[in-house]
C-alpha cells in the first residue's frame, strides 16, 4: 500500500469518526437510559445506545466499500452476507437496548441473526492443524461457527460494565486486525477492521474515563459480533488468507475472562443465565481498583495479544502452535491478584 492510499483511507476513517462522534452526541439527547440496579457499576441513570454511532459509521463505510472500492471487495454473496449480517445485529441489539429482553429471547435473536451470515457462506470451512495439515469441517463447520459467533458477541457484551472497557479493547483489536491485514495484503479485513475503528474512534471519548453515555447492546453486541464475523472472512475469502486465530488472540482477555467466570459459575452450581457481578473485571473493580485501573488493564490485554499476533505471524512454522499460547500469560497473574485482592477486601462470594 502507497502512502498516499493510507493517508486517503486515514482520512475517509477520519471522516467516519466524526460521523460516529456526532450521532453519539444526538444520542446522548435520547430517552434510552441505563439505569443502576444491584448488578451494575455506575451509580446514576446515564444514556445508553452510543454504539449507533459505531454502528451507522461502519455501515456507511461499508456501503461505500461495495459501491466504489473495488480493490477491497470480496465475492459478492459473502459481501452481502457481511452486510445483512451486521444490520441483523445491530437492529436486534438496538431493540433490546430499548426493550431490555430476558437473556433467552436476546440469544434466540442473536442465534438468527449469526444465521444470517451462515447462510450466505460465511462459516469455517477447513482449518489448518500445525503437524496435521488441513482439517475439512464439511457440515460441522456451520454449529462451530455459530458457536464461535455467539460466544464472541455475548463476551464482548458481558465484558461492556465499566466506562471504556469494551470500546477500547475492540479499538485495540480492531486497530491490530487492520495493520496485519494491510500488512498480509487482506484487503477486505484491513478496510473493514479500519472502518470499526473509525466508529469507536469517534465514541470514546464520550465514554472514557468519565461516561457521558454508554454503548449499550447495540455497540457491544455490534463489535463483537463484526469482529467475530471478520476472524471468519479473513480466513477463508481473501486472497492472502489470515489465520482465524488472530481475533481470539485480540480478544483474549475478554473471550478468558468471560470462559472462566462461566466455567467458575458452573462448577459452583450457579444458573449461568443469572444476572451476577462475578466477572475477574467486577471482583476486582468491587475489590478497590479504580475501574480506569481494570479498563487500562484490560487494554493492555488487547496490546499485549496483538504484539502476540505479530509474533504468531513471524514464527517459524515449527513454533506457530505455541505462539497462540502466549496470550494466557498474563491471566493466570491477573486471576491471582484478582482473587487476593478480593479476599484481603473480604469478598467472600463473586455472584
Amino acid at each position: 500500500m502507497t502512502l498516499a492510499a493510507f493517508l486517503h483511507h486515514l482520512a475517509f476513517a477520519t471522516g467516519l469518526a466524526l460521523i460516529s462522534a456526532a450521532i453519539v452526541q444526538l444520542m446522548i439527547a435520547m430517552p434510552v437510559m441505563d439505569r443502576p440496579d444491584p448488578r451494575k457499576m455506575h451509580l446514576h441513570p446515564t444514556p445508553k445506545g452510543g454504539g449507533v454511532g459505531i454502528v451507522i459509521a461502519f455501515l456507511a463505510g461499508i456501503a461505500a466499500l461495495y459501491q466504489w472500492a473495488a480493490f477491497g471487495r470480496i465475492a459478492e454473496p459473502y459481501f452481502r452476507g457481511v452486510i445483512e449480517a451486521s444490520v441483523a445485529i445491530a437492529v436486534v441489539a438496538f431493540l433490546d437496548d430499548i426493550y431490555d429482553w430476558p437473556f433467552t429471547v436476546k440469544l434466540a435473536a442473536q442465534v438468527l441473526a449469526a444465521l444470517v451470515a451462515v447462510a450466505t457462506g460465511i462459516y469455517v470451512h477447513d482449518y489448518r492443524v500445525p503437524y496435521i495439515g488441513e482439517v475439512y469441517l464439511g457440515w460441522l463447520g456451520v454449529p462451530l461457527t455459530l458457536v464461535w459467533l455467539l460466544f464472541a458477541t455475548n463476551a464482548m457484551n458481558f465484558i461492556d460494565g465499566l466506562n471504556g472497557l469494551a470500546g477500547g479493547v475492540a479499538f485495540i483489536a480492531a486497530a491490530f486486525l487492520a495493520y496485519i491485514a494491510a500488512d498480509q495484503g487482506g484487503a477486505f479485513a484491513y478496510f473493514a477492521a479500519l472502518l470499526l475503528a473509525a466508529g469507536l474512534a469517534g465514541f470514546l471519548p464520550f465514554n472514557f474515563p468519565h461516561a457521558r453515555i454508554f454503548m449499550g447492546d447495540v455497540g457491544s453486541q455490534f463489535c463483537g459480533f463484526i469482529l467475530a464475523v471478520l476472524a471468519v472472512v479473513a480466513s477463508r475469502f481473501e486472497n492472502v488468507e489470515l489465520s482465524f486465530l488472530l481475533v481470539p488472540m485480540l480478544l483474549a482477555g475478554v473471550l478468558f475472562d468471560v470462559a472462566f467466570t462461566l466455567g467458575r459459575r458452573a462448577v459452583a452450581g450457579e444458573r449461568l443465565t443469572a444476572p451476577h457481578r462475578g466477572h475477574l473485571y467486577q471482583v476486582a473493580q468491587r475489590a478497590g481498583v479504580s475501574a480506569t485501573a481494570v479498563t487500562l488493564v484490560h487494554w493492555g490485554f488487547a496490546v499485549f495479544g496483538g504484539l502476540c499476533c505479530l509474533a504468531f505471524i513471524a514464527a517459524p512454522s515449527p513454533w506457530k502452535p505455541y505462539a497462540p499460547l502466549l496470550v494466557l500469560l498474563v491471566q493466570a497473574p491477573w486471576v491471582g491478584f484478582v482473587v487476593v485482592r478480593s479476599r484481603r477486601a473480604g469478598i467472600t462470594g463473586w455472584g
